[in-house]
């Protein structure tokens, strides 16, 4: 990729120009997209929205609920028998379904499927905006947590997010200014996103434990979203953070059944985790090892040519970001693997204005693009929608988030 070198200090690659047109492309298509986002209609519940609108896009009828467990298996734990494995998922559908197919939301890290149902401040979640639009919604808890029950027993330790971490990344990052865009926060309710905020200690409330050990996360929820799928597809995934490890490897084991990945600032950037410090140098790599193995997962996935062992990818960075305020990408060495199964699946890589994404989010897009996948990239703020951080679908503007997605899913969806 040009502006790569390997550990060798090699120059631009015979890519260069292939990358050259690839970029023209991805700036065509990204122009479409924000041009289907700015006709796409505003979703029932927005700010925006009249009551008159509100009421003539609500569904007919009543809203019909449910839930189910999806895996699991019986395992002897000492002298009892327990079930493991298992995920919880939460349904919810208008009377009259409208849209082809259901969508799938997966929270992220230290959080649940609470994330989608409602806001910290009493509003709708997404779950209900989407309904109003005519989808079937499944929300999940990941497998080992919440609803979907804690044992450590069997899954082994469980960490937990502290309020500070909270505050400096999610809800309150214009108080720490610990990235760029961190200062351009505006759109937690309430204010700054900090401890006595009302609407950040009810999302404090919310905060769950989850299994400490990130290579045992995937290889329990993977699974679980892949039967989840197989029982209720074709069907989008919306994933958040985290989630989006899991969404990219059913995509992979499953292009026929994901009609659409939309990917709310997933987990990365690919191969290495970053940490932000502020300042001119505001981040630094965290970490010796690689923190996702496979690029964008710790799961293998289907390579073309084949990868047996991690250390078939070879991982270049770039000299330089791709703009001010982003980091250097890690990337494939050239020739790159490439990824045909995601290639099939239609993904958008969604990034808020002031979140600690939107330094890294680039990288994992590019990192898909260079693999063959081409996925969409929707940076909020091309769309006119700004102030948002991580936690978009509980922020002031949610409703007009999620009409951004759906705008993006009608037009994309295959």
């Amino acid at each position: 990729m040009t502006g790569m070198a390997g550990a060798t200090g090699a120059g631009p690659t015979r890519r260069e120009a292939p990358r050259r047109s690839a970029g023209l492309r991805g700036r065509a298509r990204r122009a479409a997209l924000l041009a289907l986002l700015a006709a796409a209609p505003v979703p029932a519940g927005a700010q925006e929205a009249t009551r008159e609108t509100r009421e003539v896009k609500a569904p007919r009828g009543p809203t019909v609920a449910g839930y189910f467990f999806i895996g699991g298996r019986y395992q002897r734990v000492e002298d009892k028998t327990v079930m493991v494995g298992q995920m919880f998922v939460q349904s919810r559908r208008p009377a009259e379904v409208t849209q082809p197919y259901p969508v799938i939301m997966v929270h992220g890290v230290a959080q649940t499927g609470v994330n989608f149902l409602g806001t910290p401040d009493g509003r709708p979640g997404w779950a209900q905006t989407f309904v109003e639009r005519g989808f079937q919604v499944y929300v999940v808890d990941q497998v080992g947590r919440g609803r979907s029950g804690t044992n450590p027993e069997v899954y082994g330790p469980y960490t937990r997010l502290s309020a500070r971490t909270l505050e400096e990344t999610y809800t309150g990052q214009e108080v720490y200014d610990l990235f760029p865009q961190a200062k351009l926060h505006t759109q937690w309710p309430g204010g700054a996103g900090v401890q006595g905020n009302p609407a950040f200690d009810q999302f404090m409330a919310s905060q769950v434990p989850y299994l400490a050990n990130s290579q045992q996360t995937e290889e329990l929820v993977t699974p679980a979203l892949l039967a989840l799928v197989e029982r209720v597809g074709p069907a989008i995934l919306l994933t958040h953070g985290q989630g989006a490890l899991f969404g990219w490897a059913v995509s992979d084991q499953r292009p026929d059944l994901v009609k659409a990945h939309v990917a709310v600032e997933p987990n990365g950037p690919p191969f290495f985790d970053v940490r932000f410090r502020g300042g001119k140098d505001f981040w630094e790599r965290s970490g010796e090892g690689r923190a996702r193995a496979y690029g964008i997962t710790r799961m293998p996935l289907a390579f073309v040519p084949p990868v047996n062992a991690p250390e078939d990818l070879t991982v270049v960075q770039a000299k330089a970001p791709t703009a001010e305020g982003r980091i250097r990408c890690w990337l494939q060495g050239e020739p790159a693997r490439k990824l045909p199964n995601l290639a099939r699946v239609p993904a958008v890589i969604v990034t808020a204005e002031a979140s600690f994404r939107a330094p890294t989010d680039g990288c994992t897009a590019a990192f898909l693009e260079q693999a063959g996948a081409r996925p969409d990239t929707l940076r909020l703020v091309e769309a006119g929608i700004r102030g948002n951080g991580h936690m978009m679908m509980l922020e002031k503007n949610s409703d007009q988030v999620a009409g951004a997605l759906i705008g993006w899913i009608t037009g994309r969806a295959r």
